[in-house]
């Protein structure tokens, strides 16, 4: 079973992810904010991580760039889940480690199909 970090300071946006990916047989494992979100990395040590940008203290941009460059979380797949739409935001997430990009609220395919696609990258 695949284990997905949802990192989301909404918990409505979290649970409807959440709920997307236990129907499809993941393990869900939520954080709050960026800095939970880099906790729950270490301990947990998740397939991948779907990672919102705007939240309080940290923002995604900042935690991912912070998981890819810790040997100890680099390896796991950060995909952006975000309402930043803007081609810059996503310029922006990849320089800053994320695997791919997402605008909320994603399809459960879209969702899925992602998730696939960076596991066998």
């Amino acid at each position: 079973m695949l284990k997905v970090l949802v990192v989301d300071d909404s918990p409505t946006e979290a649970k409807f992810v959440q709920t997307i990916l236990e129907a499809q047989g993941y393990e869900v494992i939520l954080a709050a904010s960026g800095d939970k979100g880099i906790k729950m990395a270490k301990e947990e040590k998740p397939d991948v991580i779907l990672m919102d940008v705007v939240m309080p203290n940290m923002s995604g941009f900042q935690a991912t760039r912070k998981l890819t460059k810790d040997p100890e979380t680099g390896r796991i797949p950060v995909i952006m889940l975000t309402t930043k739409s803007q081609v810059s935001d996503k310029a922006w997430a990849k320089r800053n480690g994320a695997a791919d990009y997402l605008v909320k609220p994603p399809t459960k395919d879209e969702l899925i199909q992602t998730i696939n696609a960076v596991l066998s990258a």
